[in-house]
């Protein structure tokens, strides 16, 4: 269905005021120079321990592309299984219901968001079960507006925010959280098995964990000159540090004393009716209600708009340059999971012991 031009109109000029705050007069070039020049360095190996904060690099990336992100992707920043049956937005909402039902919520439980972002399921999560959550973001461009998106939606008196990197959460007691997730951000943990040792640490014996990890396949070959330049590919567009297969994140856990209950791609559907995961930003085929926006084309078309609009004062300087940035990762994704070799649903469902 042809999005009418009034809406496309407000949701530019949505965009432009959003990326505005974010940047709060900075010239986004050279916030992107930078943080390509330190993923560059990172991935060639001249980065030195002593200069290179990649903690830093990950809050530099989501203050620059969280508004490109929210405009081609809503306000859930994650990946879901995807159906012809069901836009994208209601394949996120099944998903994230999914999650839901496996921590097995129940009214009155405290819960961690591990790497929160905007706070799109958080909203979703305590709609649905009346749970307290506390949300963990180290940038705090998100969650500023994730306080805002929840104050909007009257669920203020339900969160409490913690600014800080989820390896070290030092300000929270041993043993608090009756559940927990990490929805695509232990992705960037530096250290896999410390993040999840730290995210141990807080839960409550007996507590479940979900975690949503992007993850390298079995098909990937680290011999295979093809697939490596595809994973560096990934690991700069997201920011990654390194990516994980599946089998190191199931050590991981298994290694600070989790006990794995179930851990599966979802990205591999059951059937000849699933829509591959990458869909939305390959084309417009099979993907219900798909946006323009998030295809190929359409970011072609949002790059050259934006960079005339960037002349006029319409959008701040540099705001092309962080859609060149976001198309790079949108293609990474398509190469990866067109290849097979790279998927972002890898999710498992754990335990921390009595």
């Amino acid at each position: 269905m042809q999005v009418p031009i009034s809406k496309q109109l407000r949701q530019f000029h949505k965009l432009s005021a959003g990326m505005k705050d974010a940047y709060r007069g900075s010239d986004a070039r050279s916030l992107v120079k930078q943080f390509n020049g330190w993923m560059d360095r990172a991935s060639s190996g001249d980065a030195d321990t002593t200069d290179y904060d990649h903690a830093k690099t990950v809050t530099d990336y989501y203050d620059l592309c969280t508004e490109i992100m929210v405009f081609g992707w809503g306000e859930s920043l994650h990946f879901a299984p995807l159906s012809p049956q069901e836009s994208l937005e209601e394949s996120k909402l099944r998903h994230q219901r999914l999650m839901i039902s496996k921590l097995e919520l129940q009214e009155g439980m405290d819960v961690i968001d591990v790497g929160c972002g905007i706070g799109g399921p958080m909203r979703q999560v305590i709609r649905d079960t009346g749970v307290k959550v506390v949300g963990v973001n180290r940038s705090e461009y998100q969650l500023e507006k994730a306080k805002s998106l929840i104050a909007a939606a009257e669920l203020d008196h339900m969160v409490e925010y913690l600014s800080c990197s989820f390896m070290d959460m030092g300000t929270v007691a041993d043993n608090t959280f009756d559940r927990g997730y990490a929805i695509e951000s232990t992705c960037h943990a530096p250290d896999k098995e410390g993040a999840f040792a730290e995210i141990f640490r807080v839960l409550k014996p007996g507590a479940l964990l979900w975690g949503q990890e992007m993850c390298m396949t079995d098909e990937f070959d680290p011999d295979d000159d093809r697939h490596r330049a595809v994973k560096e590919e990934l690991k700069h567009g997201i920011a990654l540090n390194d990516i994980a297969t599946t089998d190191e994140v199931n050590k991981a856990l298994a290694a600070v004393g989790f006990q794995i209950l179930e851990a599966e791609d979802h990205a591999v559907g059951e059937d000849d009716m699933t829509t591959p995961w990458y869909q939305p930003m390959a084309s417009q085929r099979n993907t219900l209600g798909n946006a323009l926006r998030r295809t190929p084309l359409g970011r072609k078309a949002l790059f050259g708009a934006t960079r005339v609009a960037e002349v006029i004062g319409v959008f701040p300087k540099g705001a092309a340059d962080v859609i060149k940035l976001m198309d790079r990762t949108a293609n990474a994704y398509v190469a990866g999971g067109k290849a097979g070799i790279f998927t972002p649903l890898y999710c498992f469902l754990v335990r921390k012991p009595l």
